[in-house]
């Protein structure tokens, strides 16, 4: 809903917050699963009440589902189910990341974005499988591919390929 309303930066902000109540919180724990709960297990309580203390609960994994569309940018178009078309568009701004990739496996191959930012230079990577189209956002200004330059701000409509765009962000 952060990112929905234009917040990114502070899910980003939560994302990398490591105290209570975060999603780093339990990894700087050591846990390999997301909790039911954000203080399931603390240094000064303890472990919380056990009749409600799942340690692999899906209810704060949704961030993973916000990772690939947010950070990694892959996601689905309603009009076009099981990704047939697909809407890349990361949003690395406002984040201490540099970089990220992420890929998903769909019905018709796999999806892959990945992204990198070297001081205002972004460079976006993006892999479309076969009988597949995307709509491809690519952040910054100055954008091109393949030593095509694209208007700044407008989606590019692309077939199955890898892709290496660049921009200038600021």
């Amino acid at each position: 809903m952060l990112t929905r309303f234009g917040r990114s930066d502070v899910a980003y902000a939560l994302l990398h917050q490591t105290t209570f109540p975060s999603w780093l919180y339990p990894i700087t724990q050591g846990a390999t699963t997301t909790w039911e709960r954000w203080d399931a297990w603390t240094h000064d309580k303890g472990f919380s009440d056990t009749g409600m203390n799942s340690f692999n609960h899906y209810a704060f994994g949704a961030v993973g589902a916000w990772m690939y569309a947010t950070i990694g940018g892959i996601r689905l178009d309603p009009a076009h189910p099981g990704y047939k078309h697909v809407i890349i568009r990361p949003l690395p701004l406002g984040s201490r990341l540099t970089h990220a990739r992420a890929t998903l496996r769909s019905l018709y191959g796999r999806i892959e974005s990945s992204w990198r930012v070297d001081g205002t230079s972004l460079a976006l990577d993006v892999m479309i499988p076969a009988n597949t189209t995307a709509s491809v956002h690519v952040p910054g200004t100055r954008i091109t591919e393949g030593g095509r330059a694209f208007e700044d701000g407008v989606p590019i409509y692309v077939g199955a390929g890898c892709y290496a765009f660049r921009s200038t962000i600021d």
